[in-house]
């Protein structure tokens, strides 16, 4: 049986030979009728080239490609300066494939899976943010969006049941930087806080988040997080923050929003950091908002008056109903060019 990194390779091969095969009877039907042969058709082998050639093959097609160009420029019944112009445009992508090609190599990622490789980490993301089987009487949801509509963003959900289904685990994560530039950072950082949730008691949980990104030793190696753990049949909750934006509870027999501030510093600051907890309860038709900056920071607004214009809009939205809240809060809030994530949390009365 043929391993199939092997099998891999001379799939390979096969394809450059085919295309290989293709720019020189291009080159061919140039020298044969220069005049009805156009010199720009070398280019369809190496874009095919490009689609389908693993890094080890494409750099040496690339460079067969520059010579089969310079055969058809040799063969071309003049050179116009058309023909010249497209030559040099064909010689400098051909180049520039080869030096892509030899980066992309550097990081091993190959030619669709390096698509798929992307995809494959966005998920895993919002894997993390995916909300385990409640009991009837709870409704939990989370929304995220991106900066400027990136599939990759600095903001995450993790959430998770523990003591045997008895509490959900729930954080609120905002990574430094936004956009691709901190999908990186909070892949490797959601991974982890999805370990520590689901496997410490709710006190050492954001303790331990904050040792984990001092030993990264990232260059922007710090975050925010709010952490909640709530006991699913008493609705008592404990709810800790990292230098993040004040969750917000809503109670349904005054039908006003309460700002919760434990003090916390940023995560992966402060060595031997210290977390303060905030205890209270959700009774039946009470309510947890737990958001990151990008929902109430705006230019030249004070952050107070954000949460004050979040807040507006989630009671105009609630004359509706609670389910959907998060994805139309998310919606009508927030600034388009920040990382903005949304959990809710709701008892049902």
């Amino acid at each position: 049986m043929i391993p199939a990194g092997r099998r891999w390779a001379r799939t390979d091969v096969g394809i450059a030979c085919v295309l290989a095969a293709t720019a020189a009877a291009v080159v061919v039907g140039i020298a044969l009728n220069p005049a009805d042969v156009p010199v720009n058709l070398v280019f369809l082998p190496l874009v095919l080239g490009i689609l389908f050639l693993s890094n080890r093959v494409l750099p040496w097609f690339a460079l067969f490609v520059i010579v089969a160009l310079s055969l058809a420029a040799f063969f071309q019944d003049g050179l116009t300066p058309r023909v010249g112009v497209a030559l040099s445009v064909m010689y400098g992508v051909a180049v520039l494939v080869i030096v892509l090609s030899l980066r992309r190599g550097q990081i091993g990622v190959g030619p669709f899976r390096g698509q798929s490789m992307l995809v494959d980490l966005r998920d895993r993301i919002l894997a993390q943010g995916e909300i385990p089987a409640l009991p009837d009487s709870w409704l939990v949801e989370s929304a995220l969006t991106s900066a400027g509509g990136s599939p990759f963003a600095g903001d995450f959900v993790v959430a998770t049941s523990g003591d045997h289904g008895r509490r959900i685990e729930l954080v609120v994560v905002d990574v430094s930087g936004k956009g691709e530039a901190a999908g990186t950072r909070a892949l490797q950082l959601s991974g982890a806080m999805g370990g520590l949730v689901a496997a410490l008691p709710p006190y050492r949980f954001l303790p331990a988040a904050n040792d984990y990104l001092l030993q990264r030793a990232w260059e922007e190696g710090f975050a925010t997080a709010v952490h909640v753990s709530v006991d699913l049949a008493t609705g008592v909750f404990e709810l800790r923050s990292a230098g993040h934006p004040p969750a917000v509870q809503r109670e349904a027999g005054s039908g006003r929003w309460r700002p919760l501030r434990p003090d916390g510093p940023v995560l992966g600051i402060v060595e031997d950091a210290e977390f303060a907890c905030h205890r209270g309860r959700l009774a039946p038709g009470d309510s947890l908002l737990l958001y990151t900056d990008g929902m109430v920071e705006e230019p030249r607004r004070d952050i107070d008056l954000g949460i004050d214009h979040m807040l507006g809009e989630a009671e105009s939205l609630l004359r509706g109903s609670w389910d959907g809240l998060a994805r139309r809060l998310v919606a009508a809030v927030g600034s388009p060019d920040d990382d903005r994530a949304l959990l809710v949390v709701h008892r049902r009365p």
